[in-house]
């Protein structure tokens, strides 16, 4: 049976701040991120199986990156929490916002990695995780590739 790629994709509102950066990109600043989340896998040939024909069920796949990404992510503002930003984030918090810290600077590079590692722990598992594109802009975006690990 052939492999076949599938492709879902999601959107949610995200503010970050890159400490350190030397840009306009250091202070606080949110993205309208777009992610197009593709597995691999072989339909299911067993014609008794509701999922017949299918490699995920869409709405399988939605759950598995809704529950992980977008529910988390969006409207959120995240912080690497090795900064001086842990202390805007208490305050935020404080507050009543939705802040995420990770241990990690949060670029789309990085942001990718981590949503990759989430989503391929909830994956059926016959079913890959082929690759990631997260786009932070209309011009800009990166990618994760399972080929490249």
């Amino acid at each position: 049976m052939s492999k076949i790629r599938i492709t879902k994709q999601f959107s949610f509102e995200t503010g970050h701040a890159l400490y350190g950066y030397d840009g306009k990109c250091r202070n606080v600043h949110g993205h309208s991120y777009k992610l197009s989340v593709c597995v691999i896998g072989e339909p299911i040939t067993d014609s008794d199986n509701v999922k017949f024909g299918m490699v995920i069920d869409f709405g399988d796949l939605k759950k598995i990156v809704k529950s992980e990404i977008v529910d988390q992510f969006d409207h959120a503002t995240v912080f690497n929490k090795n900064t001086p930003h842990v202390e805007l984030a208490k305050e935020l918090k404080n507050r009543g916002h939705h802040v995420i810290l990770v241990e990690y600077q949060p670029t789309s590079e990085n942001m990718v990695v981590d949503f990759a590692e989430k989503i391929k722990k909830y994956l059926p598992e016959h079913i890959k995780l082929h690759s990631l594109r997260l786009q932070e802009t209309e011009s800009s975006f990166a990618e994760w590739f399972a080929s490249d690990q």
